[in-house]
């Protein structure tokens, strides 16, 4: 399992401006919009993990370490954007208990 450290290192990656002390740029950037940008940085390593095991398939490619580097990035990511999921419906979940 990875550490708090390794985590926050790959949520920095993938959500910059979620690191720590870092203030938003404008005011329009929203959470949806940090959202969409995370989702999308982890489509665009799958895409490259695919891609990576195609040309190490096809012959394309013989370099093993990369692709099995971008499928780990990959999985990772995914994995991360997982538990940020599971965070925000528990999030949620724990505001529509709340009594008024």
């Amino acid at each position: 399992m990875m550490n708090d450290i390794q985590l926050s290192k790959g949520i920095e990656q993938a959500m910059p401006s979620a690191a720590p002390g870092h203030r938003q740029a404008s005011a329009e950037t929203g959470f949806g919009e940090m959202l969409g940008k995370a989702i999308e940085t982890v489509n665009q390593h799958h895409l490259e993990a695919d891609q990576a095991s195609v040309d190490l398939a096809t012959g394309r490619s013989s370099d093993v370490h990369h692709a099995m580097i971008a499928i780990e990035k990959a999985d990772v990511s995914f994995r991360m954007l997982m538990q940020v999921r599971n965070k925000i419906v528990s999030a949620y979940e724990t505001v529509m208990r709340t009594q008024i």
